[in-house]
Protein backbone atom coordinates (compact mmCIF):
# COMPACT_ATOMS: atom_id res chain seq x y z
CA UNK A 1 0.00 0.00 0.00
CA UNK A 2 2.93 2.53 1.03
CA UNK A 3 4.58 1.74 -2.53
CA UNK A 4 1.96 2.74 -3.79
CA UNK A 5 0.95 5.77 -2.35
CA UNK A 6 4.75 6.64 -3.31
CA UNK A 7 3.95 5.68 -7.24
CA UNK A 8 1.16 8.08 -7.22
CA UNK A 9 2.60 11.30 -5.66
CA UNK A 10 5.71 11.27 -8.03
CA UNK A 11 3.67 10.99 -11.24
CA UNK A 12 1.60 13.63 -9.73
CA UNK A 13 4.48 15.79 -9.27
CA UNK A 14 6.29 14.71 -12.74
CA UNK A 15 3.35 16.09 -14.59
CA UNK A 16 3.11 19.17 -12.43
CA UNK A 17 6.63 20.16 -13.56
CA UNK A 18 5.77 19.29 -16.72
CA UNK A 19 2.69 21.57 -17.17
CA UNK A 20 4.92 24.45 -15.54
CA UNK A 21 7.69 24.04 -18.41
CA UNK A 22 4.75 24.83 -20.88
CA UNK A 23 3.60 27.66 -19.08
CA UNK A 24 6.01 29.05 -18.95
CA UNK A 25 7.55 29.19 -22.60
CA UNK A 26 4.27 29.85 -23.84
CA UNK A 27 4.71 33.11 -21.28
CA UNK A 28 7.97 33.97 -23.15
CA UNK A 29 6.73 33.26 -26.44
CA UNK A 30 3.98 35.60 -26.04
CA UNK A 31 5.89 38.04 -24.38
CA UNK A 32 8.63 38.24 -27.03
CA UNK A 33 5.95 38.54 -30.13
CA UNK A 34 4.00 41.67 -28.37
CA UNK A 35 7.63 43.33 -27.64
CA UNK A 36 7.83 42.48 -31.52
CA UNK A 37 4.64 44.25 -32.21
CA UNK A 38 5.56 46.74 -30.13
CA UNK A 39 8.27 48.05 -31.70
CA UNK A 40 6.39 47.92 -35.03
CA UNK A 41 3.99 49.86 -34.14
CA UNK A 42 6.83 52.23 -33.22
CA UNK A 43 8.48 52.33 -36.29
CA UNK A 44 5.58 53.24 -38.01
CA UNK A 45 4.16 55.80 -35.99
CA UNK A 46 7.62 57.31 -36.52
CA UNK A 47 8.03 56.82 -40.19
CA UNK A 48 4.25 58.75 -40.43
CA UNK A 49 5.84 61.75 -38.24
CA UNK A 50 8.39 62.21 -40.23
CA UNK A 51 6.55 62.05 -43.47
CA UNK A 52 3.78 64.52 -42.88
CA UNK A 53 6.62 66.68 -41.34
CA UNK A 54 8.68 66.52 -44.67
CA UNK A 55 5.19 67.14 -46.62
CA UNK A 56 4.10 69.97 -44.23
CA UNK A 57 7.57 71.74 -44.56
CA UNK A 58 7.55 71.08 -48.70
CA UNK A 59 3.81 72.89 -48.95
CA UNK A 60 5.14 76.11 -47.72
CA UNK A 61 8.87 76.50 -48.19
CA UNK A 62 9.88 80.27 -47.89
CA UNK A 63 12.07 81.86 -51.31
CA UNK A 64 14.14 84.71 -51.74
CA UNK A 65 14.12 86.27 -48.53
CA UNK A 66 14.74 90.23 -48.76
CA UNK A 67 18.02 90.80 -46.08
CA UNK A 68 16.76 94.13 -46.45
CA UNK A 69 12.77 94.76 -45.49
CA UNK A 70 12.34 91.27 -44.40
CA UNK A 71 10.02 90.14 -46.49
CA UNK A 72 9.49 86.50 -47.75
CA UNK A 73 7.69 85.19 -50.56
CA UNK A 74 6.16 81.77 -49.74
CA UNK A 75 5.84 79.15 -52.28
CA UNK A 76 2.20 77.47 -52.78
CA UNK A 77 2.80 74.86 -55.29
CA UNK A 78 5.36 72.41 -56.70
CA UNK A 79 7.09 74.19 -60.04
CA UNK A 80 9.23 76.20 -57.50
CA UNK A 81 7.36 79.56 -58.80
CA UNK A 82 4.97 81.55 -56.61
CA UNK A 83 1.79 81.67 -57.28
CA UNK A 84 -0.03 84.42 -58.94
CA UNK A 85 -1.02 85.83 -55.78
CA UNK A 86 2.07 85.44 -53.67
CA UNK A 87 1.32 86.38 -49.86
CA UNK A 88 4.09 88.07 -48.17
CA UNK A 89 5.32 88.11 -44.45
CA UNK A 90 6.57 91.22 -42.92
CA UNK A 91 9.73 90.14 -40.41
CA UNK A 92 11.38 93.19 -39.58
CA UNK A 93 14.38 92.58 -37.79
CA UNK A 94 13.83 92.71 -33.57
CA UNK A 95 15.67 96.41 -32.55
CA UNK A 96 15.92 96.72 -28.65
CA UNK A 97 17.36 100.46 -28.43
CA UNK A 98 19.27 100.97 -24.78
CA UNK A 99 17.48 103.86 -22.91
CA UNK A 100 19.11 107.49 -23.19
CA UNK A 101 20.82 109.02 -20.48
CA UNK A 102 19.30 112.37 -19.12
CA UNK A 103 21.52 115.16 -18.89
CA UNK A 104 20.55 115.51 -15.02
CA UNK A 105 18.91 113.96 -12.90
CA UNK A 106 18.78 114.76 -8.97
CA UNK A 107 16.48 113.72 -5.92
CA UNK A 108 15.34 116.07 -3.60
CA UNK A 109 17.73 118.66 -4.89
CA UNK A 110 20.65 116.77 -5.03
CA UNK A 111 22.29 116.05 -8.08
CA UNK A 112 23.69 112.79 -8.77
CA UNK A 113 27.11 113.47 -10.28
CA UNK A 114 26.70 112.62 -13.88
CA UNK A 115 30.13 113.13 -14.44
CA UNK A 116 31.59 110.56 -12.64
CA UNK A 117 31.60 107.02 -14.48
CA UNK A 118 30.86 104.86 -11.56
CA UNK A 119 27.87 107.11 -10.45
CA UNK A 120 26.60 107.20 -13.96
CA UNK A 121 26.99 103.61 -14.88
CA UNK A 122 25.05 102.92 -11.75
CA UNK A 123 22.17 104.51 -12.66
CA UNK A 124 22.64 103.51 -16.47
CA UNK A 125 22.01 99.91 -14.76
CA UNK A 126 18.80 101.03 -12.59
CA UNK A 127 17.38 103.16 -15.87
CA UNK A 128 17.43 99.68 -17.70
CA UNK A 129 16.32 97.45 -15.46
CA UNK A 130 13.02 99.30 -14.91
CA UNK A 131 12.67 100.57 -18.75
CA UNK A 132 12.77 96.41 -19.73
CA UNK A 133 10.71 95.29 -17.13
CA UNK A 134 7.76 96.43 -18.84
CA UNK A 135 4.99 95.24 -16.90
CA UNK A 136 5.81 96.48 -13.38
CA UNK A 137 6.63 99.87 -14.53
CA UNK A 138 3.49 99.87 -16.00
CA UNK A 139 1.86 99.19 -13.26
CA UNK A 140 3.88 101.54 -11.19
CA UNK A 141 2.50 104.35 -13.58
CA UNK A 142 -0.84 102.89 -12.92
CA UNK A 143 -0.63 103.03 -9.09
CA UNK A 144 0.75 106.22 -8.84
CA UNK A 145 -1.81 107.84 -10.45
CA UNK A 146 -3.82 106.56 -7.37
CA UNK A 147 -1.46 107.02 -4.47
CA UNK A 148 0.96 110.22 -5.08
CA UNK A 149 -2.56 112.42 -4.13
CA UNK A 150 -2.37 110.60 -1.01
CA UNK A 151 1.95 110.72 -0.50
CA UNK A 152 2.01 114.13 -1.71
CA UNK A 153 0.19 116.47 0.92
CA UNK A 154 1.46 114.76 3.16
CA UNK A 155 5.37 115.48 2.23
CA UNK A 156 4.61 118.75 1.84
CA UNK A 157 2.45 119.00 5.15
CA UNK A 158 5.71 117.36 7.15
CA UNK A 159 8.46 119.58 5.19
CA UNK A 160 9.61 116.92 3.02
CA UNK A 161 10.73 117.38 -0.88
CA UNK A 162 7.94 115.72 -2.87
CA UNK A 163 10.26 113.49 -4.53
CA UNK A 164 10.44 111.51 -1.62
CA UNK A 165 7.31 109.71 -2.85
CA UNK A 166 9.71 107.91 -5.39
CA UNK A 167 11.15 106.41 -2.27
CA UNK A 168 8.00 105.14 -1.54
CA UNK A 169 8.16 103.22 -4.92
CA UNK A 170 11.32 101.87 -4.46
CA UNK A 171 10.40 100.54 -1.21
CA UNK A 172 7.20 98.57 -2.21
CA UNK A 173 5.74 99.46 -6.01
CA UNK A 174 3.33 101.22 -3.95
CA UNK A 175 1.67 97.93 -2.75
CA UNK A 176 1.05 96.55 0.76
CA UNK A 177 3.80 93.96 0.12
CA UNK A 178 5.80 91.98 2.94
CA UNK A 179 9.30 91.35 2.94
CA UNK A 180 11.26 88.30 3.43
CA UNK A 181 12.55 90.22 6.85
CA UNK A 182 9.32 91.18 7.63
CA UNK A 183 9.20 94.67 7.12
CA UNK A 184 5.35 95.54 5.68
CA UNK A 185 3.20 98.51 4.27
CA UNK A 186 4.06 100.36 1.92
CA UNK A 187 7.15 102.56 3.49
CA UNK A 188 8.23 98.95 4.69
CA UNK A 189 8.21 99.37 8.72
CA UNK A 190 9.93 96.73 10.80
CA UNK A 191 7.46 96.03 13.65
CA UNK A 192 10.27 96.74 16.02
CA UNK A 193 10.61 99.85 14.36
CA UNK A 194 6.92 100.86 13.87
CA UNK A 195 6.37 100.17 17.36
CA UNK A 196 9.13 102.52 18.05
CA UNK A 197 7.05 105.09 15.89
CA UNK A 198 4.32 104.47 18.06
CA UNK A 199 2.30 103.05 15.51
CA UNK A 200 0.17 99.97 16.67
CA UNK A 201 1.02 96.49 15.54
CA UNK A 202 -0.88 93.38 16.91
CA UNK A 203 -2.74 90.69 15.31
CA UNK A 204 -6.04 92.23 14.66
CA UNK A 205 -4.11 96.28 13.88
CA UNK A 206 -1.54 96.97 12.01
CA UNK A 207 -0.46 100.42 11.37
CA UNK A 208 2.48 99.80 8.64
CA UNK A 209 -0.35 99.09 6.49
CA UNK A 210 -2.03 102.33 7.17
CA UNK A 211 -1.34 104.92 4.39
CA UNK A 212 -1.48 108.14 6.14
CA UNK A 213 -0.17 107.05 9.67
CA UNK A 214 2.60 105.27 8.33
CA UNK A 215 3.74 108.26 5.88
CA UNK A 216 3.99 110.51 8.78
CA UNK A 217 6.16 108.23 10.51
CA UNK A 218 8.46 107.82 8.00
CA UNK A 219 8.62 111.66 7.33
CA UNK A 220 9.67 111.83 10.94
CA UNK A 221 12.47 109.06 10.67
CA UNK A 222 13.73 111.24 7.48
CA UNK A 223 14.00 114.62 8.75
CA UNK A 224 15.71 113.27 11.96
CA UNK A 225 18.28 111.33 9.39
CA UNK A 226 18.62 114.79 7.64
CA UNK A 227 19.58 116.04 10.88
CA UNK A 228 22.33 113.43 11.37
CA UNK A 229 23.82 113.35 8.02
CA UNK A 230 23.52 116.70 6.43
CA UNK A 231 21.87 115.34 2.92
CA UNK A 232 18.43 114.31 1.91
CA UNK A 233 20.98 111.37 -0.19
CA UNK A 234 22.51 109.99 2.95
CA UNK A 235 18.97 110.05 4.87
CA UNK A 236 17.63 108.09 2.22
CA UNK A 237 20.48 105.74 2.41
CA UNK A 238 20.15 105.48 6.40
CA UNK A 239 16.16 104.72 5.42
CA UNK A 240 17.63 101.52 3.82
CA UNK A 241 20.70 100.30 5.36
CA UNK A 242 19.72 101.98 9.03
CA UNK A 243 21.26 104.89 10.51
CA UNK A 244 24.01 102.93 13.00
CA UNK A 245 25.27 101.33 10.11
CA UNK A 246 25.70 104.09 7.79
CA UNK A 247 26.96 106.33 10.52
CA UNK A 248 29.67 103.19 10.88
CA UNK A 249 30.90 103.11 7.13
CA UNK A 250 31.19 106.63 7.09
CA UNK A 251 33.38 106.60 10.35
CA UNK A 252 35.65 103.38 8.42
CA UNK A 253 35.65 105.52 5.07
CA UNK A 254 36.14 109.44 5.95
CA UNK A 255 33.72 110.10 3.45
CA UNK A 256 30.26 111.87 3.81
CA UNK A 257 29.14 111.79 0.10
CA UNK A 258 26.56 108.86 -0.10
CA UNK A 259 28.37 108.16 -4.05
CA UNK A 260 31.71 108.47 -2.77
CA UNK A 261 31.26 105.53 -0.11
CA UNK A 262 31.51 101.75 -0.43
CA UNK A 263 28.72 100.17 0.72
CA UNK A 264 26.89 97.13 0.32
CA UNK A 265 25.23 96.12 -2.97
CA UNK A 266 21.50 96.79 -2.18
CA UNK A 267 22.43 99.91 -0.75
CA UNK A 268 24.12 100.84 -3.43
CA UNK A 269 22.04 100.72 -5.74
CA UNK A 270 18.98 102.03 -3.58
CA UNK A 271 19.50 106.13 -4.48
CA UNK A 272 20.28 105.19 -8.49
CA UNK A 273 16.74 103.38 -8.41
CA UNK A 274 15.24 105.96 -6.85
CA UNK A 275 16.32 108.67 -9.42
CA UNK A 276 15.85 105.78 -12.61
CA UNK A 277 12.17 105.86 -11.14
CA UNK A 278 11.97 109.19 -10.57
CA UNK A 279 13.30 109.72 -14.00
CA UNK A 280 10.70 107.29 -15.85
CA UNK A 281 7.55 108.10 -13.90
CA UNK A 282 8.28 112.21 -14.73
CA UNK A 283 8.13 111.10 -18.07
CA UNK A 284 6.87 107.44 -19.34
CA UNK A 285 6.75 108.97 -22.85
CA UNK A 286 10.10 109.94 -23.32
CA UNK A 287 11.56 106.11 -22.51
CA UNK A 288 8.32 104.36 -24.40
CA UNK A 289 5.67 103.86 -21.59
CA UNK A 290 2.43 105.48 -22.93
CA UNK A 291 -1.01 104.71 -20.91
CA UNK A 292 -3.89 106.24 -21.82
CA UNK A 293 -5.57 108.54 -18.88
CA UNK A 294 -8.48 106.05 -18.72
CA UNK A 295 -6.22 103.04 -18.27
CA UNK A 296 -4.59 104.96 -15.17
CA UNK A 297 -5.92 103.74 -11.63
CA UNK A 298 -8.23 106.16 -10.23
CA UNK A 299 -8.71 107.33 -6.23
CA UNK A 300 -10.69 104.93 -4.66
CA UNK A 301 -14.15 105.24 -4.99
CA UNK A 302 -15.81 107.58 -2.55
CA UNK A 303 -16.37 106.29 1.10
CA UNK A 304 -16.96 107.24 4.59
CA UNK A 305 -15.42 106.88 7.61
CA UNK A 306 -17.25 105.20 10.71
CA UNK A 307 -16.18 105.54 13.92
CA UNK A 308 -15.40 101.93 16.00
CA UNK A 309 -14.75 102.37 19.67
CA UNK A 310 -15.49 98.93 21.12
CA UNK A 311 -15.16 95.33 19.91
CA UNK A 312 -16.47 94.04 16.91
CA UNK A 313 -17.01 90.60 17.19
CA UNK A 314 -17.34 89.89 12.97
CA UNK A 315 -16.14 92.20 10.17
CA UNK A 316 -18.18 90.37 7.98
CA UNK A 317 -21.52 91.03 10.31
CA UNK A 318 -20.04 94.97 10.25
CA UNK A 319 -19.77 95.38 6.58
CA UNK A 320 -23.15 93.84 6.09
CA UNK A 321 -24.64 95.71 8.80
CA UNK A 322 -23.35 98.90 6.19
CA UNK A 323 -24.02 97.76 2.91
CA UNK A 324 -20.79 95.89 1.50
CA UNK A 325 -18.79 93.25 2.03
CA UNK A 326 -15.57 92.02 4.45
CA UNK A 327 -13.39 92.18 1.05
CA UNK A 328 -14.32 96.04 0.43
CA UNK A 329 -13.60 96.56 4.61
CA UNK A 330 -10.41 94.77 4.04
CA UNK A 331 -9.63 96.66 0.84
CA UNK A 332 -10.24 100.28 2.36
CA UNK A 333 -8.46 99.02 5.19
CA UNK A 334 -5.99 96.89 5.15
CA UNK A 335 -4.27 97.87 8.62
CA UNK A 336 -7.20 95.71 9.62
CA UNK A 337 -5.61 92.27 10.01
CA UNK A 338 -7.95 90.38 11.59
CA UNK A 339 -12.35 89.05 10.91
CA UNK A 340 -12.34 90.22 14.75
CA UNK A 341 -11.62 92.85 16.65
CA UNK A 342 -11.21 92.59 20.57
CA UNK A 343 -10.41 96.19 21.33
CA UNK A 344 -8.74 95.47 24.71
CA UNK A 345 -8.02 98.48 25.31
CA UNK A 346 -11.45 100.71 23.98
CA UNK A 347 -8.90 102.61 21.17
CA UNK A 348 -11.03 104.43 18.76
CA UNK A 349 -10.29 103.48 14.81
CA UNK A 350 -11.66 105.12 11.84
CA UNK A 351 -12.76 102.51 9.77
CA UNK A 352 -13.76 103.53 5.61
CA UNK A 353 -16.87 102.44 4.33
CA UNK A 354 -17.20 102.73 0.66
CA UNK A 355 -20.88 104.43 -0.15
Amino acid sequence: MANLVRWFLCTKNSSSIRYSKSVSKCSIFLTTKLFRLKNLLYFLLGGTTIAAIILLTAYTKPQDVDRTTGVATIIHNNSGQPDSLPVTQATPPQQVRAPKMPSSITFAGEALPIDNFDSRERFDRELLAICFRHSHTLLLIKRANRYFPIIEPILKEQGLPDDFKYLAVAESSLSNVISPAGASGFWQFMKATAKERKLEVNSEIDERYHLEKATVKACDYLKGAKKSFGSWLMASASYNVGGGRLRSRVGEQKEEDYFDLYLNNETSRYMPRIMAIKAVLENPARYGFHVDAEDLYEPMPAYKEVTVSGAVASWADFAQTHNTTYRMIRIYNPWIRSSSLTNKYKKTYQVRVPK
